[in-house]
């Protein structure tokens, strides 16, 4: 164990920071947050408690960090996977698949997500949870807009319960996947699950 702790301390503080964080999502896919210790994340990393507080100054801090890494990577996906779609209900269909999968190879995502949305008061990891929902949101809505704009969907949509709708199916499948552990499963769900919302608010012939 010294000789990994040792190895550990000589990386660059930057990636120190971003192995504490990968390492907390890690363990974040199989246990509660809350009941992370600061001991099991320094043990994931091979380092000492007082080495991981070098780095981030408490547990809140490293789940801080850990929040905004996940929601950085995660709008970043979601924006890649609709601008590469040929039409707007293509770039939902993408938006939507691309979340799913990005759910399956992280599955401590949505815990910790979870975890924060349920806490009590308003701290900046719930603050970034809610961050990253509301930007999902706004995304589904501009490319929802856009498929009415050119009619590719019914001209009266009710865009804000569309969109609603569009995130709620995503997190029914997130939540499935968080209590069975078949993120497999979720894969499998997803066109399926999103082809009965696209005939939902496709345009008449």
């Amino acid at each position: 164990m010294e000789t990994t702790r040792n190895s550990a301390d000589r990386l660059p503080t930057d990636e120190r920071q971003s192995a504490i964080v990968a390492a907390a999502l890690r363990l974040a896919a199989s246990k509660s947050p809350a009941a992370i210790t600061t001991t099991n994340l320094a043990t994931a990393v091979g380092l000492s408690q007082g080495a991981l507080f070098k780095h981030f100054a408490s547990k809140d801090a490293v789940w801080l960090a850990a929040m905004a890494s996940a929601a950085e990577d995660l709008l970043q996906i979601l924006s890649q996977a609709a601008a590469g779609a040929p039409s707007p209900v293509a770039a939902l269909r993408a938006v939507f698949e691309a979340h799913v999968d990005f759910v399956a190879d992280h599955p401590g995502v949505p815990r910790l997500v979870l975890h924060q949305l349920q806490q009590a008061g308003d701290s900046p990891i719930k603050q970034c949870a809610q961050t990253l929902m509301q930007s999902h949101r706004e995304l589904v809505q501009e490319l929802l807009q856009k498929a009415v704009n050119t009619r590719q969907v019914a001209a009266d949509l009710d865009i804000a319960a569309a969109a609603t709708m569009f995130l709620g199916q995503v997190q029914g499948l997130v939540m499935q996947s968080v209590m069975s552990g078949q993120s497999d499963t979720m894969r499998k769900l997803a066109p399926r699950v999103f082809a009965i919302y696209e005939r939902g608010i496709r345009a008449l012939p």
